[in-house]
């Protein structure tokens, strides 16, 4: 008997010293994922073309449905989803195009305003005791030549865009003509529960980017007539500006908000711009802030910590076209690496989703 004891626990001790410590466990997993994430870093250029279409392909997606249901071809139905989805490129390629072009040619208008305005700033820090270097830092964003490269760098960034455009519309087409092919697969991701997490993230995007742009048209309607009455100059382009901001979480508004602010100090003084500044807040504080996070809350369930920091990282990661893409990423990975794992119970909690399985 004494015999039998002595082996039992002899068995028993490799199985409670079997598989690593718990913390050891956690270091090699962000370990990895440093690995991971700087290799995305490495084939940003590559991956941000590829993560843009599969975006605009899941958004357009739902259009196959209908036509399939009434006896359409597949092809026809894939193609349908193809031109949708180019349609929504082209509108967004022009509205940036349109908005840098118009931005581009104002500047020189507005050269000698600029430049007063510029020393009127340092003065004006310099009386209330700030060094001489910070009043130059700050005047020196108003400096036209500052300007002017900061329109050289947003011309450069749009070239490159459209250069990256390219392989965009390779991509739709290629995802497009894979989306329907996995639509007639029984199971598409391996098992029932994968697919119900799979059509969960389909459908959370789907959600976000209708949600935002609902709000986002909103807003620039009404950002756009308050600064088209207060006679601020290309009051289209702001509007535009406001738009696409709002696909930026938490920081799209005041990214929205500093060059119509800015223009409005030149043509209008302090008073002017803190008229536009406080409108600005009244308008989109209360859509953006108090009403819109409940509707994006209720499509992809993120908490807000969550979204803040996805819009840094990945705008890290893939460079500015993730700050826009932050919150389809940051679902990918959740739905990737924590939504099957019964384990990351907390992790999930902490993402803002109790849900503990895809179907919603």
């Amino acid at each position: 008997m004494g015999g039998n004891v002595t082996t039992d626990a002899a068995s028993d001790a490799p199985t409670q010293r079997a598989g690593l410590a718990h913390g050891t466990r956690v270091l090699l997993t962000v370990a990895a994922a440093v690995v991971a994430f700087a290799g995305v870093w490495l084939a940003r250029d590559v991956l941000a073309p590829a993560a843009v279409a599969a975006v605009v392909v899941i958004i357009a997606h739902p259009v196959r449905h209908p036509l399939e249901r009434r006896g359409w071809p597949r092809w026809v139905a894939t193609t349908a989803v193809i031109v949708v989805a180019y349609l929504i490129l082209a509108v967004l390629a022009a509205l940036l195009l349109f908005a840098s072009a118009q931005f581009v040619a104002l500047l020189p208008d507005y050269a000698d305003e600029l430049q007063a305005t510029a020393a009127s700033v340092a003065d004006t820090l310099a009386s209330m005791g700030l060094s001489d270097a910070a009043s130059d830092a700050t005047s020196s964003l108003l400096d036209p030549g500052t300007l002017v490269g900061f329109a050289a760098s947003v011309a450069d960034t749009v070239l490159g865009l459209a250069t990256a455009f390219f392989f965009v519309l390779a991509y739709v087409i290629f995802m497009a003509a894979d989306a329907a092919r996995f639509a007639r697969a029984g199971t598409v991701f391996g098992n029932a529960r994968a697919d119900g997490i799979g059509r969960g993230y389909f459908g959370g995007v789907r959600r976000y980017y209708v949600v935002n742009a609902t709000f986002g048209a909103i807003v620039a309607v009404l950002d756009g007539l308050l600064l088209w009455a207060l006679g601020i100059p290309i009051p289209i382009v702001w509007a535009i500006l406001a738009f696409v901001t709002n696909f930026v979480p938490n920081i799209g508004f005041v990214l929205g908000l500093i060059p119509p602010a800015v223009l409005a100090l030149v043509v209008g003084g302090w008073p002017l711009a803190l008229v536009v500044v406080l409108a600005y807040s009244v308008i989109n504080v209360t859509l953006q802030v108090l009403v819109q996070p409940k509707f994006v809350s209720d499509a992809v369930d993120l908490s807000l910590t969550l979204s803040f920091f996805s819009v840094v990282f990945w705008a890290f990661v893939i460079g500015p076209i993730g700050a826009i893409l932050s919150i389809p990423l940051t679902l990918l990975v959740r739905a990737l690496l924590v939504e099957p794992d019964d384990r990351a119970e907390t992790l999930r909690r902490l993402s803002g989703n109790p849900v503990r399985d895809g179907s919603r």
